[in-house]
């Protein structure tokens, strides 16, 4: 798709920036020689998910992208934008782990040194991925802001080209892109939501989805602990900080340029809170069989978590990322089992003589239940000396089955109690 006069205005009318227009000419160019490799990404239905979330949804699969996130079509269309100069002098970024690895990536095809800085907590399968791309990698700093802090710090003293994760007009342009594929693949998209950060994504997709469909809705998505520019949207003042599973997404200020266009841009900004994060991740799991990270969730959480805003409208979710730790989604998965009673643990009061830990399990067998895990205490315990318990976790087919579970342990004579998750 080629930038026309008219939309080289409309670009350049969105904000005071004119190197905008010529960033999405640049891109365009990088898209007609094929962008650099980077996937066309499938846009997939899921009838699974319209059906939780009552509308007519689509889903653009960016955690299929060799780095597993949206993030290498910015980094890769700013890296191709250097010149000769500024490759032989090398790039220094900050990223919580996407961006870097767009970064190191492209560093890495084109010859170049890269030094990516990357806040404390940043999960450790986007370290290791950024360092297998090739680039130094240091670890500092509490969170992106700090960690931006120190890259551009090292810029300033090395003279390494500082390549910023959102607030750059060609970064912005080449992250329009995905945008541009979700439209051609399917024209009639009545909506399209986006997680915002600092606001890169929303900034450059929503541009370019509009100077191709100027009608389409669009919606940006934050995380209730990082609302920052939800604040200045909103017109509110919400705190902003805290553990969020979005990490891609806490950022404590959105970008200059970013927010500017934003607020002329989106025409809703909606927050969603830790619980529906963690829905929506375990929906795409189940649902879609693929992996998001919580910032690729956040979309699908907003569209859950508002039913009557999309009921029956034709909406496009981008699943931005897939970097996800898998300690925690291995917990994610396991949390998921308890809340909808798949899984549980019971405490069982015993008279402690042979044979009662057979009957318990005899019983459960016999109802189609799978013991996971068994803890016997007897030592450590203020029941009488003739009696114990044990705590038995155990997997069942639904909530249902495992109320069954229960009564045939109960009709046996046992007193099962929950012990929580």
């Amino acid at each position: 798709m080629t930038l026309p006069e008219t939309s080289r205005q409309f670009m350049a009318a969105r904000t005071t920036d004119h190197r905008l227009a010529d960033a999405f000419v640049h891109v365009d160019r990088l898209r007609a020689d094929g962008f650099g490799g980077i996937l066309r990404a499938p846009m997939i239905a899921s009838p699974g998910l319209a059906a939780a979330a009552g509308c007519d949804l689509h889903v653009k699969l960016e955690n299929l992208q060799v780095t597993g996130s949206f993030k290498e079509r910015g980094a890769y269309a700013r890296m191709a934008a250097l010149s000769p100069a500024e490759r032989a002098r090398g790039v220094v970024a900050a990223s919580a782990g996407n961006h870097a690895q767009g970064v190191a990536r492209s560093a890495a095809a084109m010859g170049i040194r890269a030094r990516i800085f990357m806040p404390d907590g940043t999960p450790m399968v986007k370290i290791h991925a950024t360092r297998g791309f090739g680039a130094e990698v240091e670890i500092a700093g509490e969170d992106f802001d700090a960690a931006k802090a120190l890259a551009l710090a090292e810029a300033q003293a090395t003279g390494a080209v500082f390549i910023h994760p959102f607030d750059d007009p060609v970064v912005l342009a080449g992250q329009g892109t995905l945008a541009m594929e979700m439209l051609e693949d399917q024209p009639d998209l009545d909506v399209l939501v986006f997680p915002v950060g600092g606001g890169g994504l929303a900034a450059g997709a929503g541009l370019a989805a509009r100077r191709i469909k100027p009608d389409i809705e669009l919606v940006g998505v934050q995380a209730d602990l990082f609302p920052s520019f939800a604040n200045r949207f909103l017109g509110e003042n919400r705190p902003v900080g805290g553990f969020t599973l979005a990490e891609g997404i806490a950022v404590r200020e959105p970008g200059g340029l970013t927010g500017d266009i934003l607020m002329d841009l989106l025409d809703d900004v909606l927050l969603v809170d830790e619980r529906q994060i963690e829905r929506a991740l375990n929906l795409f799991i189940s649902q879609m069989r693929v992996l998001p990270e919580g910032a690729g969730a956040a979309g699908l959480a907003a569209v859950l978590a508002h039913p009557d805003r999309f009921a029956g409208r034709k909406v496009g979710l981008v699943l931005s990322g897939g970097n996800v730790d898998t300690r925690l989604l291995s917990s994610l998965l396991l949390r998921d089992l308890a809340r909808s009673n798949r899984l549980a643990r019971f405490r069982i009061e015993l008279v402690d003589v042979p044979g009662q830990l057979s009957a318990v399990s005899d019983v459960i067998s016999r109802a189609g239940g799978n013991v996971t895990d068994v803890a016997y205490h007897k030592t450590f315990s203020d029941l009488p000396a003739k009696v114990t318990y044990i705590d038995i976790s155990l997997e069942a087919q639904d909530a249902n089955h495992m109320d069954r579970i229960r009564a045939a342990l109960r009709g046996a004579g046992f007193r099962a109690e929950p012990a929580g998750y």
